[in-house]
């Protein structure tokens, strides 16, 4: 079985239904994702729909528990006012929807013991990035794939005990490739690579402007930054 990893949609419409279509063909029998659902862009609602209609599993992020508390005095401004625009335009079924997911999760799909954290096993908001992805935190977690976020930024790391996978960020790149970034773990290989998917940013920009969204959200999705 083939497992997409996603992470990090942060209510990107447009670029999570560009992921979804690239998934079609390739044999894609569950969708993983490592949080932040929500936060910094203007479609939190549909964007929760899909997941509830393609049955993906997630987990919180920060941004997804920041909704849920009313802002986090550890983001900077522009994502603290994309926390308090997200709330205000939450359904009350999208609110259910973000508290019901659990802060990380382990399971074993074909196989394969996963075990889903945003930010790092020790820590949900360290931000783990490759050269700290060491086999001890994957052994720390008694799983054999472990499946991260929070950083935007995409790695495999391979040990003789498992691997490690960030998939990157759908909605906000942050490795200087605009294009929205995900993976996917084969359960009978047990390898995994990273795909790159182009989306309409320019529709998203002006929709995030529009919305009354900070501009500094919407230019940096042309960057990858």
């Amino acid at each position: 079985m083939k497992i997409a990893l996603i992470s990090d949609v942060h209510a990107n419409l447009i670029a999570l239904r560009a992921v979804l279509e690239d998934m079609e063909g390739r044999d894609v029998g569950e969708i993983l994702s490592a949080g932040d659902v929500v936060g910094y862009y203007p479609f939190p609602n549909e964007t929760i729909s899909l997941f509830r209609e393609r049955s993906i599993i997630s987990i919180q992020g920060n941004h997804d528990r920041a909704v849920l508390s009313a802002g986090d005095p550890r983001m900077n401004p522009w994502a603290n006012s994309a926390v308090s625009w997200t709330l205000a335009h939450l359904s009350e079924s999208s609110v259910e929807y973000i508290s019901s997911m659990p802060r990380h999760r382990s399971m074993s799909i074909g196989g394969t013991s996963i075990a889903m954290y945003h930010g790092a096993p020790f820590d949900d908001d360290y931000y783990l990035f490759e050269e700290e992805a060491t086999e001890e935190v994957l052994q720390s977690t008694g799983c054999s794939l472990l499946v991260l976020g929070h950083t935007h930024v995409p790695f495999i790391k391979r040990y003789r005990s498992g691997i490690i996978v960030n998939p990157g960020s759908i909605g906000q790149p942050r490795d200087g490739d605009p294009d929205s970034s995900y993976a996917i773990y084969d359960t009978e290989t047990r390898k995994a690579f990273i795909l790159r998917v182009p989306y309409d940013i320019g529709t998203v920009a002006d929709r995030t402007i529009q919305a009354g969204l900070s501009s500094s959200l919407a230019n940096r999705l042309y960057v990858g930054h």
